[in-house]
């Protein structure tokens, strides 16, 4: 039984996640804290498996919240909000650094596709996360105790021309570790697919332009890629890379029972680019993109998937691991070493 402590300062919004999470016989709600000193007390007495944490509340927000419980008695949290303004998304992505597992919309309680597929999101992605405990991170400003970054030396591969990286829950953690060890120097494109809740990539943009030498922006239709620029898949479109080095986007159903999907990607990817292109996948659950990165490494293309001890979910890179498609099977601080390395960067 897993057992949830709701934070949401209001009542009707709480009972609603109740009744929704309560429909799962696998959860039980134990309490409901209307802000986020509450939320503190609350998680220190009773010890949750984890918590759905609001972002806009009186008093204590969902940010600092987070802040205090990781530092004080570490426990999974689920950002669970609406999009209010730009200071919601903001907040939201200050709460993942500071330890926070995934960022969820809150569900609508209609009954439509959307409303379904929304509450069937957070039963599925609180469920990976409360098995996340002994993968808790330590927030940034904190002494970290963990081995520095290995000194990575590799061989030459065959000329790259891209750097193309799909990712799922955990992944914005481990894309803003990488962006932010790498120069403004890279000389090719970065192009990503994050799966992310509909509304929160523009903040996602932003927040990782806070931290990284690189631009980072949302992808246009037939936007010419640039060295050094960071490209980051629209919510709700698949993004594709043509031979001519042009972002395209693709109005089409989900795959993998996702819209961007990191497979569609990692294809195109392998038709433009064959082997002179490096393909990443990290931390997420499911099987997106997995199977494509083996077939880039079978191109003589350079792979990397996460390992498992430093992914929040190791749903997609494990998968990537057991088809063969890793060369290199990397902590999320090893990979802009290994980058930095294969572009000879190490001075910049």
């Amino acid at each position: 039984m897993i057992r949830v402590l709701i934070v949401d300062d209001s009542s009707s919004a709480a009972l609603f996640l109740e009744t929704v999470i309560c429909s799962d016989p696998d959860f039980r709600v134990i309490d409901r804290a209307k802000n986020g000193s509450d939320a503190v007390r609350m998680a220190k007495l009773l010890q949750p498996d984890i918590i759905t944490m609001d972002i806009n509340m009186p008093g204590m927000d969902g940010f600092e919240a987070t802040r205090q419980i990781m530092a004080e008695t570490p426990c999974p949290i689920v950002i669970v909000s609406s999009i209010y303004n730009s200071q919601t998304v903001t907040l939201a992505f200050q709460a993942i650094e500071a330890g926070a597992l995934a960022i969820v919309s809150k569900p609508h309680s209609s009954n439509n596709h959307e409303g379904i597929a929304e509450r069937q999101e957070l039963l599925t992605t609180l469920k990976a996360m409360a098995n996340t405990k002994s993968r808790l991170r330590t927030r940034k400003t904190d002494p970290v105790c963990k081995s520095a970054p290995r000194p990575i030396i590799v061989s030459k591969p065959q000329e790259i021309r891209i750097i193309a990286i799909g990712a799922s829950t955990g992944g914005p953690q481990a894309i803003q570790e990488i962006l932010s060890g790498l120069p403004a120097t890279v000389p090719v494109p970065i192009v990503i697919v994050q799966h992310i809740s509909p509304g929160y990539e523009y903040g996602f943009a932003e927040w990782l332009n806070s931290s990284s030498e690189l631009a980072v922006s949302i992808a246009t239709a037939d936007e010419m890629l640039r060295a050094g620029q960071v490209y980051l898949a629209p919510s709700g479109t698949h993004l594709e890379i043509t031979r001519f080095g042009k972002a395209r986007l693709v109005s089409a159903p989900p795959e993998n029972s996702v819209c961007p999907s990191v497979s569609r990607l990692f294809r195109s990817i392998a038709e433009a680019y064959r082997g002179n292109a490096l393909g990443i996948i990290l931390s997420g659950m499911g099987v997106d993109g997995a199977a494509e990165l083996a077939q880039l490494r079978e191109l003589g293309a350079v792979t990397i998937a996460q390992d498992k001890e430093s992914s929040v979910v190791h749903g997609m890179p494990g998968e990537a691991i057991r088809l063969g498609g890793g060369s290199h099977i990397l902590p999320a601080h090893d990979i802009a070493p290994l980058i930095r390395s294969l572009f000879d960067l190490n001075n910049n």
